[in-house]
């Protein structure tokens, strides 16, 4: 069982998740999207023109022992992971103590405004959480052909799969990168299975 676990402040990581979850669910692995909870008054979200959330449930800390792996759906602030994933990640304190999560496998996948946002590190940051959790790092390194493509400017690295939202947001994950996404999640829940046994 696999948890795709995302924060999608104007739905680039929603939809890049769907094409994860596609991939994940390829190999015969259960597979649930869900969203951390949202830290942002109403009236701010507003004034930010977000639309309104998908309907994914709400993840919460105890609910992570119920899967095998788990990979997160970054929105890149300023070169790291936003807030309210962070504080989800935070909330996970008694896991960590209990060590409920150690051996079950861990990825993320990304979103910035530019190739120079931060999605590698929004990868390598996030290690750090699955290091104390002593959650095994599945990294998509280059599987697929397509994350090395220079045909089109497009989100992605070794750290995961990943999509370019341009300095506004206008732009949409291209067919380029929903196709990585999907290779990400087949690899993922291969290695995660094997990690489940």
């Amino acid at each position: 069982k696999i948890a795709i676990i995302v924060y999608t402040l104007y739905g680039h990581i929603g939809t890049l998740a769907e094409s994860v979850k596609k991939g994940v669910e390829s190999t015969g692995a259960e597979c649930t999207i869900f969203q951390v909870p949202e830290t942002l008054t109403e009236e701010i979200l507003g004034k930010m023109g977000a639309p309104p959330k998908p309907d994914y449930p709400i993840m919460t800390a105890a609910k992570m022992e119920e899967f095998d792996g788990f990979l997160f759906g970054l929105s890149g602030r300023y070169g790291i992971m936003p807030a309210q994933t962070k504080s989800f990640m935070d909330s996970t304190g008694s896991l960590w103590m209990s060590g409920k999560l150690v051996g079950k496998a861990g990825g993320c996948f990304f979103s910035s405004g530019c190739q120079g946002g931060g999605q590698e590190t929004m990868g390598l940051t996030t290690v750090t959480f699955f290091t104390h959790h002593g959650i095994v790092f599945v990294p998509l390194g280059y599987i697929d052909p397509k994350v090395m493509s220079n045909d089109e400017v497009h989100g992605a690295s070794a750290y995961g799969s990943g999509t370019i939202a341009g300095g506004d947001g206008s732009r949409q994950p291209s067919t380029l990168e929903k196709d990585v996404g999907e290779s990400h999640g087949k690899h993922f829940a291969t290695i995660a299975a094997k990690l489940a046994k």
